[in-house]
């Protein structure tokens, strides 16, 4: 008798399955846009068919964290190719004399805040000793030696600390663009 996939991937397929209609809605309610959202959901498929993550403890928010991450790549993809675009008329056609939308400029604003969001909840969810470290020496401005002497530990420890922080910050923070980066 075949057994289930035990893989990571099987149990995130299993919930894109279970969660297929509620991605959707939440596709179109955050890109504004039934067909984008559409398009967006096979991206998704595609994300969670790679398998590319570990074990996952909580697959239907992972599943809509990876959902959120593809709606604000493409934004960031859209806001570089205006970008690209204006770049490139002003460079053939000297300055654009028409007024820009203010629309990329909010949605900027926008993605700099949800940004600076995940990156607070990456902190706050530091490992304790390696967060203390961490805050002290990025937040207080606090060097190796006084961190080290206001926890009570070697140089060394508050070294491992910042590394263990850091490397928790990163992939936090890759899990956050679901890899798109």
């Amino acid at each position: 008798m075949d057994s289930p996939d035990p893989s990571p991937a099987a149990g995130l397929l299993a919930a894109y399955d279970a969660h297929r209609a509620a991605l959707r809605r939440f596709l179109a309610a955050r890109s504004g846009d039934a067909t984008e959202a559409e398009d967006l959901m096979q991206e998704l498929w595609l994300a969670v068919h790679a398998g590319t993550s570990g074990p996952v403890s909580n697959p239907r928010a992972y599943l809509f964290r990876m959902a959120n991450n593809l709606v604000l790549a493409r934004r960031r993809a859209a806001l570089r190719g205006a970008a690209r675009d204006r770049a490139w008329i002003t460079l053939r056609h000297g300055a654009v004399t028409e007024p820009e939308d203010d629309t990329p400029a909010a949605d900027a604003a926008m993605i700099a805040r949800e940004e600076a969001a995940a990156l607070a909840s990456a902190i706050a969810n530091l490992p304790p000793a390696a967060g203390r470290a961490f805050r002290l020496h990025k937040f207080e401005g606090l060097s190796h030696e006084q961190v080290a002497q206001q926890l009570g530990i070697s140089r060394s420890g508050v070294e491992k600390h910042i590394a263990v922080a850091m490397t928790h910050l990163r992939r936090a923070l890759a899990d956050d663009d679901g890899g798109l980066r």
